[in-house]
Formats: C-alpha cells, structure tokens, sequence
C-alpha cells in the first residue's frame, strides 16, 4: 500500500467516527459493580462481561466511554444512566 493509499485511508475512517459523541461514566463511591453492570447491559445494551469490563476500567482508572453514537441516541441513554444513580456525561 502506497502512502498516498494509507493517508487516505485514514481519512476516511476519521470522517466516519469526526461526528460521533460518546458517553462516559465516572466513578464514584456510592454504586454497587453489580447496579453499574445491571444497568449497562440495560441501558446501553452492553454484553455481560462487557459492562463488567468498563464497571473495572471505571474503578481502576476513574471514567471510561461506554457507549458512541448520535446525540439523539446518547441523550436518552445517559439520562437512564443518571436516573440510576451512575455519574455520566455526554462529550
């Protein structure tokens, strides 16, 4: 592949993830991982082991993306997220 190719490429991909808005959690003390896994495969349609993933990646490292998408999706994920008592934010 040419550089020309690969630099192309790479636009590409930007433009296709340029407009995409992703939901963060934080952690915070107050929430079981339990409630915070329940409520990701709820509400953010997460696999199991995924929502328990990012419940661990939340505690270890403080935030973690759980969910990219158009705002008109986010927005009500987020709002069921913050309804649960979980510490979220649209970015």
């Amino acid at each position: 592949m040419s550089t020309k190719e690969k630099v192309l490429e790479e636009v590409k991909i930007e433009e296709l993830l340029g407009n995409q808005n992703v939901i963060v959690l934080f952690n915070d003390d107050v929430n079981t991982f339990d409630h915070v896994i329940e409520t990701l495969v709820k509400v953010c349609d997460h696999e199991p082991l995924q929502a328990e993933q990012c419940a661990f990646i939340v505690h270890y490292k403080g935030k973690c993306e759980v969910k990219t998408g158009e705002m008109k999706d986010l927005v009500p994920m987020c709002s069921s997220l913050l309804d649960a008592g979980l510490s979220a934010e649209i970015q």
